[in-house]
């Protein structure tokens, strides 16, 4: 298969942008503003950007109209340029091809279903009462436990494994080496030894959902842990047994989510963050990356804990003076305490 190509009107009349210039240019790739050449697609979302606007060898360059105007290229108007962007550069995005069908090395239990039209590749193993819907591929090396579903569309991109009880809707991508369904973390003190927990709960995983490389989710012990849909996890998350996150809802890499914590919708989780056990996070909130939520958050907003990088000699004396703030708080409410609100020659106001 040759380079996918398209001109500027084809591209236009697709995701339905205003065009601007010759229609006729083609692309057949995409790149930066500041490094595209000839031939390729470019974006202009940052308006601190424009300077390199003029400079830009893109044949096209989708961009909003306060942007564009001046500007004599071939132009894609699109009210948010970046979404335009990733519309269009998932054309040139090369597939590989997974014809339907199993291969020869996979182990396929006797009373799971794979659909006619689904992938199943090599070395995958699929256990009892598990089901493989319409279309949906399974890449090689994959594990699928008991009494599990993959969803129409989904796919399970290699090394992938279901341990038992996860149901994933349609249109899934879960990324190599993530594991679904593991035993969620719950343990009981008994005579000074620890008692596993059963957990007997599953994972659901909502329609149009991303999972990336080594994530885990753990199953639930009663109920099950729930992904909404349209949920997106980067690449070594933790995601604790019970877990709720709620629909839209992406968080950055190596964040966890201990077991119990609902997050709402449409919240952003920075890289490294973490959300303790058994609490709630309203719809539309923001933690920046590597804070640490102690408290359940009732209001929309940004969110961020944490102490600043400095350099290494201010670090110390502020960690020294840090251990010295509740003595020093303590002597400030003794000295607050003393004081008469009623003598005007108390000099300590």
């Amino acid at each position: 298969m040759g380079q996918p190509s398209y001109s500027a009107a084809e591209l236009a009349e697709r995701f339905g942008l205003e065009l601007q210039g010759d229609g006729a240019v083609r692309v057949h790739g995409v790149g930066t503003l500041a490094r595209a050449q000839a031939g390729q697609l470019a974006f202009l979302a940052n308006s601190k950007y424009r300077s390199q606007l003029a400079e830009s060898q893109a044949s096209v360059i989708t961009m909003r109209a306060e942007d564009a105007t001046g500007h004599t290229g071939t132009v894609l108007v699109a009210r948010d340029p970046y979404a335009a962007f990733a519309r269009m550069s998932a054309l040139f995005e090369p597939r590989p091809l997974r014809p339907a069908g199993i291969h020869a090395s996979a182990d396929i239990a006797a009373d799971a279903h794979v659909d006619p039209s689904a992938h199943v590749g090599a070395f995958v193993s699929i256990g009892p009462r598990s089901r493989v819907e319409a279309g949906a591929v399974i890449g090689p090396g994959c594990v699928i436990g008991d009494d599990c579903v993959v969803g129409a569309g989904s796919e399970l991109v290699a090394r992938v494994t279901l341990v038992t009880r996860v149901r994933v809707g349609q249109r899934v991508t879960v990324h190599a080496g993530a594991v679904l369904g593991a035993a969620g973390f719950g343990l009981a003190m008994e005579g000074g030894m620890w008692l596993n927990v059963p957990q007997l709960g599953g994972v659901v995983i909502g329609d149009d959902c991303e999972i990336g490389a080594n994530t885990t989710i753990d199953r639930g012990a009663i109920e099950d842990t729930v992904l909404e849909e349209d949920v997106r996890l980067d690449n070594q998350i933790q995601i604790g047994h019970n877990a709720f996150i709620g629909a839209h809802t992406a968080m950055a890499g190596c964040a966890a989510v201990a077991g119990s914590a609902r997050i709402g919708r449409y919240c952003l989780i920075g890289g490294g963050a973490g959300v303790l056990g058994h609490l709630e996070v309203c719809d539309k909130v923001m933690v920046t990356a590597m804070s640490l939520v102690t408290h359940s958050i009732r209001e929309p907003g940004e969110y961020s804990s944490g102490t600043p990088l400095m350099d290494n000699r201010s670090w110390r004396r502020n960690a020294a003076r840090f251990k010295q703030l509740d003595a020093l708080a303590r002597r400030i409410g003794r000295g607050q305490a003393g004081k008469d609100p009623a003598d005007p020659d108390d000099q300590s106001r």
